[in-house]
């Protein structure tokens, strides 16, 4: 069986930019459609035998009606070409009240057919998906739905997760046991598992985090497991069977994810063998996150060379063309006026969006000890304080210090 997988597309993380002025959308929203639309033109060429999107298709619960068009075009495209398309519910897609409908809920509402909203934990037998094939599915399980479900009070949180990991562990292992042993069986979940590493996620994620353990999603009896969550495409089981994928978010969705590649996944999925095609998403646009850090001890003294510093730190403009930069500047409080915003951003005018992010520190001062007052140092004494308090160079202040000397004995 020929599979196609995915997750955390966030089409509508609109966090930078401006608007499409024939479309209405914002630039960035087009960015994330743009990848979408490589991925279903992808299952749709390739005739693949099922689409499996494991979660997350917004940023939050509540996407616009304009983000629903947008989602829901993309989907009724694989309904129409009659793909089997399933659709997990992620931590971003899940409301967590109870009986509220989540953000993706209209194609179960609708019966659009060949798509399924996977809404909670599931087996889709050979005859439920009309394929030679067989699907765990675990969805995003929020506290609140457990606690409801197991009676538990909300005053034992410690106990929610570990009440949720055996419940969990409980139902795969009895679907492992109940499936056709000849046919190929995939497993799918939106959650973290042990061992993985965490991209920029952390910062967009909605609620507590469910660790399922490493050893139930690495079951031999598995010939797939299609995960969706974490933002930094993986598998954690490497040179192993069965693979374990984590494909990552469809674009970079902050500086976090400066670095990383993004990419979906098509494998040949058979009974004890599979084989995996990470497909790179190309046209991805650039993040650069740079630093520099102005020091009392470099001191230039002149307004033109500071902001020279500054323009190093960054790549050059035609680099720079289309991409989202974020400059963190560090300076000593006094060099305020030193740093000529206007000139770094006309080095940056060719960026899609140019973020100066300045951090003015204040210098630590040399405090006397208590049982000291000033009034009991002598002036050469509060001198030799003052070149320590300004990072003097040693040798100037010596030279400054022995001058100084000259000058009061004269007095």
């Amino acid at each position: 069986m020929r599979l196609l997988h995915f997750a955390d597309a966030h089409i509508d993380m609109a966090n930078y930019g401006r608007h499409d002025a024939e479309s209405g959308l914002p630039l960035r929203v087009l960015d994330f459609l743009k990848s979408l639309d490589t991925i279903v033109d992808a299952a749709i060429r390739e005739k693949v035998d099922l689409v499996i999107f494991a979660g997350d298709a917004y940023k939050d619960r509540a996407p616009s009606p304009t983000f629903q068009r947008e989602w829901g075009r993309r989907i009724i495209r694989l309904s129409k070409a009659g793909i089997p398309t399933l659709l997990l519910i992620g931590n971003h897609d899940l409301s967590p009240a109870i009986g509220r409908a989540n953000a993706i809920q209209e194609f179960d509402t609708l019966e659009v057919p060949n798509v399924r909203v996977i809404s909670r934990p599931c087996f889709l037998s050979a005859d439920d998906l009309g394929l030679p094939l067989q699907v765990i599915a675990i969805p995003w399980i929020s506290r609140s739905g457990l606690l409801a479900s197991m009676e538990m009070s909300a005053a034992e949180p410690s106990e929610v997760f570990t009440h949720i990991e055996a419940r969990i562990t409980e139902l795969v292992n009895g679907w492992l046991d109940e499936a056709n042993p000849e046919l190929p069986l995939i497993l799918t979940a939106h959650a973290s598992v042990q061992g993985a590493k965490y991209g920029s996620e952390r910062t967009v994620m909605l609620g507590a985090d469910l660790v399922l353990p490493g050893s139930l999603v690495k079951d031999p009896r598995l010939d797939y497991v299609a995960l969706g969550h974490i933002h930094k495409p993986q598998n954690l089981n490497e040179s192993a069977h069965p693979p374990v994928i984590y494909p990552g978010s469809i674009e970079r969705v902050d500086f976090g994810e400066a670095a990383d590649e993004k990419f979906f996944v098509i494998a040949q999925v058979e009974r004890g063998q599979t084989e995996v095609e990470w497909r790179q998403l190309t046209g991805i646009r650039p993040f650069f996150d740079c630093y520099a850090q102005l020091k009392s001890a470099d001191r230039v003294g002149a307004a033109q060379n500071v902001t020279a510093s500054l323009r190093s730190s960054l790549p050059a403009p035609k680099k720079l063309a289309g991409a989202i930069v974020r400059l963190i500047v560090e300076y000593p409080r006094e060099w305020e006026t030193l740093i000529d915003e206007a000139a770094l951003r006309e080095h940056a005018a060719g960026a899609f969006e140019f973020h100066l992010v300045k951090r003015p520190q204040m210098e630590s001062r040399i405090r006397l000890p208590a049982d000291q007052p000033v009034s009991s140092l002598s002036p050469l004494e509060l001198l030799e304080q003052y070149w320590r308090a300004s990072h003097t160079d040693p040798a100037g202040a010596e030279a400054l210090q022995k001058l100084a000397g000259e000058i009061l004995s004269e007095e």
